[in-house]
C-alpha cells in the first residue's frame, strides 16, 4: 500500500487539506491526535511519562496534563528530546497497526507537522508538502489559536524546519498561499497518488 507523509508548518492548512483528502475518501493518520491518544491510554509509556516528568503529567482524572507538560519541555531541548524519544516508538508502533486495518485503501496519508524532525518520513514513500508564506502562516495562527501571541507563534515557526528545507525535502507541494485554489491541488494530486499506487 503505498504511504503518503503530509506536513506543513503551523498555519500552513495542513488539517484543510487532509480534510479534502478525507471527502475523497483517504484514509488519514493525524499523528498529533494518535500521539495525545497513545499518551492516555498506552500504561506502559504512562508510567514512563510520570517517573521522567513527575505524577503532574496526568490530572486528577488521570487525562494526559497537556498545558503542565508542554510548559516542562517546550523551552528544554534536552526534556522535549527525553518526551519525545518516549513517544515518537510508541505513536510509530500505533501507525503500523493503523495500517493494517487500512489495507483495502490504494494510499493512505500520514499528518505529521513535524514529520523530518521526528524522522516519520522514513515510514512513507512520498511527502506531500502544505506551503504558505510565513506571514500568512502567522496570521492563520493567531486566528486560530486565539490563546497565543504573536511571539509564541514565532517561537513555535523557530523550532520548526525552514520552509525551504521542507519544500526542498518533500516530492510534492501543494501552496495554500491565498493566491491558489486548494481543492483542485488536492484532485490533481490525488490522481497522480491513484496512478502512483497501481
Amino acid at each position: 500500500m503505498l504511504k503518503i507523509g503530509i506536513t506543513g508548518g503551523i498555519g500552513s492548512g495542513k488539517s484543510i487539506v487532509c480534510k479534502c483528502f478525507q471527502l475523497l475518501g483517504v484514509p488519514v493518520y493525524d499523528s498529533d491526535t494518535r500521539a495525545k491518544w497513545v499518551m492516555n491510554h498506552d500504561p506502559e509509556l504512562r508510567e514512563q511519562l510520570i517517573s521522567a516528568f513527575g505524577p503532574e503529567t496526568f490530572d486528577a482524572q488521570q487525562n494526559l496534563n497537556r498545558p503542565y507538560l508542554s510548559q516542562k519541555v517546550f523551552h528544554n531541548t534536552a526534556e522535549l528530546a527525553k518526551l519525545n524519544g518516549m513517544v515518537h516508538p510508541q505513536v510509530r508502533k500505533d501507525f503500523y497497526k493503523w495500517v493494517e486495518q487500512h489495507q483495502q485503501a490504494p494510499y493512505i496519508l500520514k499528518e505529521a507537522a513535524l514529520m523530518f524532525e521526528s524522522n516519520a518520513y522514513t515510514q512513507v514513500d512520498h511527502v506531500l508538502t502544505v506551503s504558505a508564506p510565513l506571514s500568512i502562516r502567522v496570521t492563520r495562527t493567531l486566528q486560530r489559536d486565539l490563546h497565543r501571541n504573536q511571539a509564541e507563534v514565532e517561537a513555535i515557526i523557530h523550532k520548526q524546519l525552514p520552509e525551504e528545507e521542507r519544500v526542498r525535502r518533500a516530492q510534492f507541494v501543494l501552496y495554500n498561499d491565498d493566491t491558489q485554489l486548494v481543492l483542485p491541488q488536492v484532485v490533481q494530486l490525488h490522481q497522480n497518488f491513484l496512478r502512483l499506487a497501481h
